[in-house]
């Protein structure tokens, strides 16, 4: 259906009008859960992952669906100190932060402990995590250099839920294309907003990169280039506007340190840096 494959999002013809459906996972996000033992943060991820793909197409999020996969379940256990009651509590956050309906979902018993269509989600991302942490030496439990914050808790931090920010901002127009950056990064999900031959051109130093990142290149000696291809940098969503709306919206939002103008749009294809 419209708009064809590479969306952000399906879209369904519903009168005058478009039904957008999307589903995501929470991808290596899972198995850094397992091994820092922080689960608060995977069910507020899976629900970004879907809604911030949706509010792409300008749609308000209506309903949420959930599937939980797990080897074993205890009822009694679960309530307060279960993953599984964790992974669900986040849910409810972040639909309360959408403001959308959570309709149920499925809670299935199997005999492994990761659904098998999850493992190929973990290789590249993973394969840099590990082979930084080789080089550092560094535990998942130990501060972040330079910080109070352990680095396995600045690897789960909750994703941000950008509904209401980018609905309100689509609302007051000059809004010309909208990309979630997630899997893929800035090398791979900038481009699906642009017709052929128009370009991004990022600019380098425009935002606050975020402390983990910052160490994950160093510990890492990862270049600029593989930074942007594999990580999102702190940028969760990029939208297109005119210059108008873009002095506008860096106005409201000139207290927050959230917004950033980081680029603008030239001849050409694809993305690249200045």
């Amino acid at each position: 259906m419209a708009p064809g494959i590479g969306g952000f999002g399906g879209l369904f013809p519903l009168g005058d009008s478009y039904l957008v459906a999307g589903t995501d996972g929470v991808g290596t996000r899972l198995k850094l859960a397992f091994e820092t033992g922080i689960h608060e943060t995977i069910g507020i991820d899976l629900v970004a992952m879907s809604v911030n793909d949706i509010v792409t197409s300008g749609a308000k999020p209506l309903f949420f669906l959930d599937y939980f996969a797990t080897s074993r379940l205890d009822v009694v256990l679960a309530e307060k100190a279960w993953p599984w009651y964790l992974v669900i509590k986040g849910i409810v956050d972040g639909y309360q932060q959408s403001d959308y309906a959570l309709l149920g979902g499925e809670v299935y018993l199997i005999n492994v402990c990761f659904i098998p269509t999850l493992v190929f989600v973990f290789v590249c991302t993973r394969a840099i995590l590990s082979r930084v942490f080789e080089r550092s030496g560094l535990s998942l439990k130990r501060n972040l250099p330079g910080s109070s914050i352990a680095l396995g808790e600045a690897l789960m931090a909750p994703t941000v839920i950008y509904v209401k920010q980018v609905l309100g901002i689509i609302g007051k127009g000059g809004v010309k294309g909208i990309a979630h950056i997630t899997g893929g990064r800035f090398t791979d999900k900038l481009p699906r907003m642009f017709p052929k031959g128009l370009r991004a051109l990022i600019y380098k130093d425009s935002w606050v990169v975020p402390p983990v990142f910052k160490w994950i290149q160093e510990a890492g000696k990862i270049e600029d280039v593989e930074m942007m291809r594999t990580f999102n940098l702190g940028i969760g969503m990029v939208l297109v506007v005119k210059e108008e709306a873009a002095l506008r919206i860096l106005g409201d939002y000139h207290d927050t340190n959230s917004v950033y103008r980081i680029g603008e749009v030239i001849s050409s294809d694809g993305v690249s840096c200045r």
